[in-house]
């Protein structure tokens, strides 16, 4: 592979993701409000959205530490450094290798500490409360979203994204049971890390039930800006990640510009159905009490578990 031009395909699809990630989030507004009946919002209004907020002018509270404050640049830089590492467009990227599906993980759990510490540190009750619930769907969620990934890492013989993607992408076709189980504990995952109904209601303020819109409430203008943008792209990086690991086909090769529009279009097809899948979930079924958030990502993980035990099962 040329390295000039897989370091350009790098860089094309770390820009592609900040960009697309707030359209995707109006695509799934749109697709919520038609299937409820409901005049739906501009496709561009996330944008229009970010673009207010950063022609506003923040207010801190006085007690806030420096935590505060760089915690949204934090959030920002952790979700786009996980979209860099994800085989988004094009496999064996030159920058992918440098991280397997562990730092995937721990990255996003770094963003999930700044986010808490930064929630209680102004000391307000809601911030708290956030950050407590917070943790407690982390603590539960990270088990399982690693023990679907090890699921398609057993099957490809490796940890790198890369190398299970191009696996499982150009690998003759075969059904794995395993990866079915793995899928749906991805699912799951995915709704509970992203603040997503059952699990949380991103439309939501009512103090009883928020989790994520309960830790930036004292965030404004360009603070809360890049908090929402990195929501989109973390909500952008989790739904290609799951294409990529179980819907791999169409994805290019790094530096193979020929490949790059049928990449594009694939991408842009499944992104489509993902995100009208997302907003029938989020329509037909209704929030769960948070005490009942335990008991839906241990199915999770017990899912995780079982695509991984199916593996073994199967090869054996």
């Amino acid at each position: 592979m040329n390295l000039s031009a897989g370091i350009a395909f790098q860089i094309l699809q770390s820009v592609f993701v900040v960009l697309a990630a707030p359209l995707l989030m109006g695509w799934i507004n749109q697709c919520r409000a038609w299937l409820q009946n409901r005049s739906a919002p501009s496709l561009l209004l996330p944008y229009y959205t970010l673009i207010k907020l950063f022609h506003k002018d923040a207010v801190i509270a006085r007690n806030a530490s420096p935590l505060f404050r760089i915690t949204p640049y934090v959030l920002f830089g952790c979700m786009w450094l996980a979209a860099g590492i994800i085989p988004v467009l094009a496999t064996d990227l030159p920058f992918a290798p440098a991280a397997d599906i562990i730092a995937l993980v721990a990255v996003f759990a770094l963003a999930r500490v700044f986010s808490a510490l930064a929630a209680m540190d102004i000391g307000t009750a809601f911030g708290g409360l956030g950050a407590r619930r917070e943790m407690l769907i982390g603590f539960l969620a990270e088990p399982a979203m690693l023990m679907a990934l090890f699921t398609a890492a057993f099957i490809c013989g490796s940890t790198q994204l890369t190398t299970i993607v191009d696996t499982l992408a150009h690998r003759q076709f075969a059904i794995y049971p395993g990866l079915a189980f793995a899928a749906v504990a991805f699912l799951m995952v995915l709704l509970a890390e992203n603040a997503r109904i059952p699990i949380d209601n991103p439309t939501t303020h009512l103090e009883l039930t928020m989790v994520h819109e309960a830790m930036i409430l004292e965030y404004s203008a360009r603070h809360l800006a890049l908090i929402e943008w990195a929501v989109a792209i973390k909500l952008f990086a989790y739904m290609t990640l799951g294409l990529a690991l179980f819907v791999p086909w169409g994805i290019a090769s790094a530096g193979d510009w020929n490949e790059l529009p049928l990449a594009l279009a694939a991408l842009t097809a499944k992104l489509a159905l993902a995100g009208a899948g997302l907003a029938l979930i989020e329509t037909v079924f209704a929030k769960l009490r948070l005490f009942l958030a335990p008991e839906f990502l241990s199915t999770a993980f017990l899912l995780g578990v079982l695509g991984m035990l199916t593996h073994f099962l199967v090869q054996a």
